[in-house]
């Protein structure tokens, strides 16, 4: 009996570093002496992210022998996907397993946490927990019941895919994005049979990948024109973080590569007009999440203006002391500093509203006391309010 756990992980790796049709010729050699002119062979499981696929010695052909191209030549294959309704529930953790192990340990008050964090796989017709995910959080539980949860998941992949769904993320994909980060579902037709090849050859493509490997899971399945169709969703709190990180990662590193002198010219001058317009083109073209949005417009706003080698900026929004949301200086004190204050609106039509809020709000606790303090005399100070995709600068002189 042969049993391979992981065969994919080599042709994932090979495909991002360049070297993916030598490791298909290698494991389709492996597989073929392994499980076809093996005259030892009785039983063989071979498991992995993408479809699992049992090789036994009984009549018939699987449909699919050429999938990834790594089976071809092998008969009597059964191939059994997240999508099959048999073992489904092996896997992952049904949730009276999960409530049955945090009994064990004492841990039931925490089991919303345990829920909102590492539920929400739909295997089959069955629903379950990441299995690795909630044995992290039992153990670190058993040594303090009131450990905060974390993506244990995230460290044990590369997330490539990930990262490769948002490097190639056009407007379209980008809202699609969106879509599934606030928590709404997208319609995909399934294709089992896509392999690393062909994952760049259209979006739908990518997104069975991202189906096949955990970072979305089905809330429904419905045919439609003779194909099996999928209303997909992210999974649950943990996978989330996952897209955010990546998303924050991108969009610092993209930012890296522009030059922002016509921000901080608007700022100097006090071009509230030309602020505006500058950080609405910048949220064009970026992937934001909005049920964390003063987050996300505080991240943004703080990882643009840090691009400059000019002024030093100052985040206040972790230390909670009342203070103003962000500050930039020059290291001078004969230079200039800046206050920023972040508004989230409602609606588009209170953008402008809660731009001259913030900057009454400067005024109200004297944010630019601290900056005095110091010794800087040429302050600045701006409200800024965002709605999705726009924003509305307002400018103040102190």
């Amino acid at each position: 009996m042969i049993l391979i756990d992981e065969y994919d992980v080599p042709l994932e790796n090979s495909y991002f570093c360049g070297f993916y049709e030598q490791m298909v010729g290698f494991i389709r050699a492996l597989f073929e002496s392994a499980l076809k002119t093996n005259d030892y062979l009785q039983f063989a499981v071979i498991t992995g992210c993408m479809p699992t696929v049992w090789a036994g010695r009984t009549p018939g052909r699987s449909s699919r022998t050429g999938y990834e191209s790594i089976f071809k030549g092998l008969n009597h294959l059964r191939i059994i996907s997240i999508l099959d309704k048999q073992y489904s529930e092996h896997f992952g953790f049904t949730e009276p397993e999960v409530l049955e192990m945090m009994k064990y340990y004492g841990v039931e008050e925490r089991f919303p946490t345990m829920k909102e964090w590492y539920d929400g796989y739909a295997f089959g017709d069955s629903d379950v927990y990441n299995p690795w995910s909630v044995i992290n959080f039992l153990y670190d539980l058993n040594a303090d019941i009131h450990a905060f949860p974390r993506p244990y998941w995230i460290n044990t992949s590369s997330n490539d895919i990930i990262k490769e769904l948002i490097r190639r993320a056009g407007r379209g994909t980008k809202e699609q994005i969106e879509t599934l980060l606030l928590g709404r579902t997208m319609d995909i037709q399934v294709h089992e049979e896509v392999t690393y090849a062909d994952m760049q050859d259209t979006g739908e493509n990518l997104w069975n990948f991202l189906y096949f490997t955990g970072y979305l899971t089905k809330e429904s399945e419905y045919f439609k024109e003779d194909a099996i169709w999928l209303k997909v969703r992210i999974p649950d709190t943990e996978v989330k973080t996952i897209y955010q990180n990546t998303i924050l990662n991108w969009f610092r590193d993209r930012i890296k590569k522009q030059n922002f002198h016509d921000l901080y010219r608007a700022m100097e001058q006090g071009d509230a007009a030309k602020m505006t317009e500058i950080l609405t083109a910048q949220l064009s073209g970026t992937i934001s999440f909005y049920d964390s949005a003063e987050n996300f417009y505080h991240g943004f706003l703080a990882g643009i203006l840090s691009q400059s080698e000019d002024y030093l900026v100052t985040s206040n929004r972790e230390s909670g002391n009342g203070r103003s949301d962000i500050m930039v200086r020059t290291p001078s004190l004969r230079g200039r500093a800046f206050v920023l204050e972040l508004k989230v609106s409602a609606s588009i039509d209170e953008l402008e509203a809660d731009a001259v809020r913030a900057m009454a709000q400067i005024r109200e606790k004297n944010y630019v006391q601290e900056l005095q303090t110091e010794g800087y005399r040429k302050i600045d100070c701006y409200g800024v309010s965002f709605y999705r995709k726009d924003c509305e600068v307002f400018a103040g002189h102190f």
